[in-house]
C-alpha cells in the first residue's frame, strides 16, 4: 500500500479535524511568527467550503465570547481588590486592637475574641472570593457586570455632552 492509499484510508470526526488543523494553524503561526488577516481566513473557509456568513457569524461569536472573558477577568480583579482591602482592614484593626489588649493589661485577653470572630468572617471572605462558579458567582457577576455598563454608558453620554459643549 503506498503512502497515498494509507493517508486516503483515514479519518476523522469533526472534533478530530478542528483540533488537527487548529495544532497546524498554531505551529504555522509559531514557525512565521504572524498573524492572519480576515481575507486569509475567508479565503481558508473557502478551501474548506465553509460560506463566508457563516465566517462572519463564528467571528461575531468569537468576539463576544473573548468580551465576556476579558470581562470576566476584570471581576476577577475587581474581587481581589475588594479583597485585599478587606484583609488589610482586618488586619490593622486586629493589630491595633491586640495592641491595646497587651498595653492595656500585659496580656492577651479579650482581643483574642475578637482575632477569632473576625477570622471567621475573613475565612468565609476567603471562601466567596476563590469561589469562581455557581449561582452565587454569576449573581456577582452580572450584578458588577450591569453596574460596570451602566458606568461606561454615563460616561459615554457625559463625554458627547462636554464635547458637544465645548464646541
Amino acid at each position: 500500500m503506498t503512502a497515498f492509499e494509507s493517508n486516503s484510508l483515514r479519518s476523522y470526526s469533526q472534533e478530530e479535524v478542528q483540533q488537527i488543523l487548529q495544532l497546524a494553524i498554531a505551529r504555522q503561526t509559531d514557525d512565521l511568527d504572524q498573524e492572519f488577516s480576515y481575507q486569509q481566513i475567508i479565503e481558508i473557509a473557502a478551501e474548506l467550503q465553509i460560506s463566508p456568513d457563516l465566517v462572519k457569524i463564528a467571528e461575531q461569536d468569537w468576539l463576544g465570547k473573548k468580551s465576556e472573558v476579558q470581562q470576566r477577568q476584570a471581576f476577577e480583579i475587581y474581587r481581589w481588590g475588594k479583597f485585599k482591602k478587606r484583609l488589610g482592614n482586618y488586619t490593622i484593626v486586629n493589630c491595633f486592637l491586640l495592641l491595646m489588649d497587651l498595653i492595656g493589661g500585659n496580656t492577651l485577653s479579650w482581643s483574642l475574641y475578637i482575632l477569632l470572630f473576625c477570622g471567621l468572617a475573613i475565612g468565609l471572605d476567603i471562601w466567596n472570593t476563590f469561589q469562581t462558579k455557581g449561582e452565587e458567582y454569576e449573581v456577582a457577576f452580572q450584578k458588577w457586570n450591569r453596574k460596570h455598563q451602566i458606568k461606561q454608558t454615563i460616561n459615554t453620554v457625559l463625554n458627547k455632552w462636554f464635547k458637544a459643549w465645548q464646541a
